[in-house]
């Protein structure tokens, strides 16, 4: 059985991405609305299908919903580029990838206030979702519009989608 640790320390951050002081993972999803560092990177083929992973039931966050294939916290302590390339390793087993910085923004759910730093990239190799995640697979984007709003996605992957599909 996992969980997620919940004194786990993160960034703090302002709107600019600017430390200004730290937290522990429970504060930051316990209803505080600290604004932490997020990086998510998806990974497209070269067919333009998209790798979304399957969060596990026991995650304390949209348990059960395809999401972002690779989606993490910064770490305290830890840069967006270090985090970026340590979730990909952890996640997927993705060593060597060019990363394309797509989007910075801000996201805010009933529990928790989000600042996102979202990559994307290209990968033919193979993926190999770690015991973390509940699997994964490629999706077309006609697959992807056709499940928006019948919560088979998480919400924040929803409201990123579009960002990421042009």
């Amino acid at each position: 059985m996992h969980s997620d640790n919940s004194e786990e320390l993160f960034p703090v951050v302002d709107l600019s991405g600017r430390v200004i002081g730290r937290a522990t993972r429970g504060e930051c999803h316990g209803g505080s609305m600290l604004l932490h560092p997020v990086v998510h990177l998806h990974v497209f083929n070269s067919r333009g299908e998209l790798y979304l992973q399957r969060r596990p039931a026991w995650k304390d966050i949209q348990p059960g919903r395809w999401d972002t294939a690779v989606g993490g916290h910064v770490a305290w302590g830890e840069r967006i580029e270090e985090a970026l390339r340590r979730e990909a390793r952890e996640e997927l087993g993705l060593e060597t990838f060019d990363a394309e910085m797509v989007a910075v923004y801000d996201f805010r759910s009933e529990r928790e206030y989000e600042l996102v730093h979202v990559f994307r990239t290209c990968c033919d190799g193979e993926i190999r979702p770690s015991d973390e995640l509940d699997g994964g697979r490629f999706w077309t984007a006609d697959e992807l519009r056709a499940s928006v709003g019948k919560g088979v996605l998480t919400p924040n992957f929803e409201g990123e989608m579009e960002l990421i599909l042009k």
